[in-house]
């Protein structure tokens, strides 16, 4: 055999090999050039060079194998190539390099562990991962392209952060359809107060999807389950995010963010060849964020739009009659800060801004009324979940920002009013609420106070005939009582990081009330010995000892077997630290 014959075989066997080797995979020792792609298994996505419609730039990205002009995903968004001489190489670190004509490194992926036989694959889903050749495992691939989206959300994609790592996945729009490079619009979650799904232009928001009610977005309810989707929102320790899945595999469907900042959900057509819009996010006036104002709802079926809530009025009435709103509206009459507040309810709208909000998903609505009513600064209350009876507490503090009322889906929430100005005490609204699994609970909760009662009787006549009970009646404590969960929302569930010292008779945190104010917390340790009426005791005798150059005193709180003390925050440390150094201020933590 011949040379010239030689290298015809040696060449046309390793042609061979690269395409039997490169249907939707490559490892370390092969390259996808211009030209060249990878098909997923199931024939559904493909990974090659493209140019965009009026352009002559090229880049790697991935599109339906039925759908080519339809590009879900770009390597190289906002570095073309120029030519068609790009290359795709896998390292044998696990990392995706892109090549231009001159070998320059044009954009690479990324990862933090490392495998013995990398690989780039394709998957069904469009996913592009990379894993070792030898683990299938999600759970273990080095990198994936579903962490880095481009203006496609794919079924089974996660939109949201990763709050352990602190990865954060977010749709952006192209630039413009000839070009791929990240555009002004930006869609994600907001992990500040309750998570909820917004859209950016830029750093300013323009449309808040809503919040999640357990079933969909509040203002998205088009996102429903149906035969065709199930929609999932996980919020936990460790992530928040948002994903749909589809559940015939033999549809095609992809969630977008385009050039314009529209938000639209395509299912592909197999009698037309061709995408259609199944769903889109409203598009009136009433989605451009607070157009009302605080404390106002939008209607975009009223004329104006715009109207203050219940119990406000404009803050500025000249401008509000001239049809500029963003003054929003104030309260006509302060709120009492008693129980004597009373909620008006409103239906099918979509919940306010949950930027400011506190969120629990284990208190009743009965039980988030409750710790509404006893915190002044608490504007408002829903249901985290509104599915079945409701489940779950969501309270805002301070204004209500960018309410509308929805022609179908929405939530109900009750917002607070003074009692003059709902006419019915908030005592008597409550009563009106209240199910007959409440009366019935009430009718438990009094048989059990009777029990306690007769208990209490018992003992106290013991204590009377060993001449240890001091009949008294108990010193009212006129300091503001702060509830529990408050504390713990304050301090980060009394994180450690949150510790500013610990003493034998417990540690002392900082700490951040929802309105802004930073406060130190005393958390008496259970095992200090102190009971109750010594803890009552300590308080009133702070109380009474206020004073310009001491701590001041905000309040308490008692629950259970849980005692503390809320003080003032002093960011500079206290006098003595200075006079005498930290050695001192150490000594009066741990004697604290």
């Amino acid at each position: 055999m011949g040379v010239v014959e030689v290298i015809f075989v040696y060449s046309l066997f390793f042609s061979i090999l690269k395409i039997s080797s490169a249907l939707d995979a490559m490892n370390t020792t092969q390259s996808l050039r211009d030209g060249e792609t990878l098909v997923s298994t199931g024939g559904s996505f493909e990974l090659g060079f493209f140019t965009p419609a009026g352009s002559t730039s090229r880049y790697l990205g991935l599109w339906y194998k039925k759908s080519p002009q339809t590009v879900v995903w770009v390597a190289n968004r906002g570095i073309p190539i120029s030519n068609k001489f790009g290359t795709l190489n896998v390292t044998s670190q696990g990392i995706l390099v892109l090549l231009n004509g001159t070998n320059n490194i044009v954009w690479s992926s990324n990862t933090s562990t490392t495998a013995q036989n990398p690989v780039a694959q394709l998957l069904d889903s469009g996913n592009l991962v990379v894993r070792d050749g030898n683990d299938n495992k999600a759970d273990n691939f080095l990198w994936q392209s579903f962490d880095y989206p481009c203006d496609t959300l794919l079924p089974g994609m996660k939109l949201g952060s990763n709050l352990v790592t602190g990865l954060n996945r977010f749709l952006s729009s192209w630039k413009g359809k000839e070009n791929p490079a990240p555009g002004q619009f930006t869609l994600g979650i907001d992990v500040q107060g309750y998570p909820q799904l917004i859209l950016r232009k830029e750093t300013r928001i323009m449309y808040r999807v809503g919040s999640w009610n357990g079933q969909y977005f509040t203002g998205f309810p088009e996102l429903k389950p149906d035969p065709i989707y199930t929609f999932e929102f996980v919020f936990n320790r460790n992530e928040v995010y948002f994903k749909f899945e589809l559940q015939n595999s033999s549809v095609f469907s992809r969630l977008t963010v385009n050039p314009s900042g529209l938000v639209q959900l395509f299912t592909w057509s197999h009698q037309t060849n061709d995408w259609y819009v199944f769903a889109r996010a409203v598009v009136d006036r009433c989605e451009n964020y607070a157009l009302c104002g605080a404390n106002a709802r939008c209607d975009s079926n009223s004329s104006p739009v715009c109207d203050c809530l219940d119990g406000f009025i404009p803050k500025s009435p000249s401008e509000w009659n001239s049809q500029n709103w963003t003054g929003g509206c104030i309260r006509r009459t302060p709120l009492d800060c008693t129980d004597k507040d009373g909620f008006q309810s409103y239906t099918g709208v979509k919940l306010p801004d949950t930027s400011s909000s506190w969120y629990d998903d284990s208190f009743s609505l009965v039980e988030c009324e409750g710790l509404c009513i006893q915190n002044c600064s608490c504007f408002a209350y829903a249901n985290l979940d509104f599915r079945g009876r409701g489940s779950g507490c969501l309270r805002w503090f301070g204004d209500l920002i960018d309410t509308r009322r929805l022609a179908e889906g929405g939530q109900d929430i009750y917002i607070r009013l003074a009692a003059s100005q709902s006419g019915v005490t908030g005592e008597k609204k409550r009563k009106k609420k209240t199910h007959a699994g409440v009366i019935g609970g009430a009718v438990i909760l009094g048989s059990s106070i009777l029990i306690l009662g007769i208990v209490f009787c018992i003992r106290r006549r013991k204590h009377r005939k060993n001449g240890n009970f001091e009949d008294r009646k108990e010193e009212e404590m006129e300091l503001p009582m702060f509830d529990l969960t408050t504390i713990e929302h304050a301090t980060d569930n009394f994180s450690s990081s949150k510790k500013l010292g610990e003493g034998g008779f417990g540690a002392v945190y900082k700490g951040e009330l929802i309105e802004g104010q930073e406060i130190a917390v005393k958390r008496l340790s259970k095992s200090s010995g102190q009971g109750l009426n010594e803890f009552k005791n300590e308080v009133l005798l702070i109380a009474k000892l206020q004073h310009r150059n001491l701590v001041k005193l905000l309040g308490c709180c008692i629950h259970e077997d849980e005692k503390m003390l809320i003080y003032e925050y002093m960011p500079n440390r206290s006098l003595d630290s200075f006079i005498f150094g930290m050695n001192l201020s150490s000594f009066l933590i741990n004697t604290f």
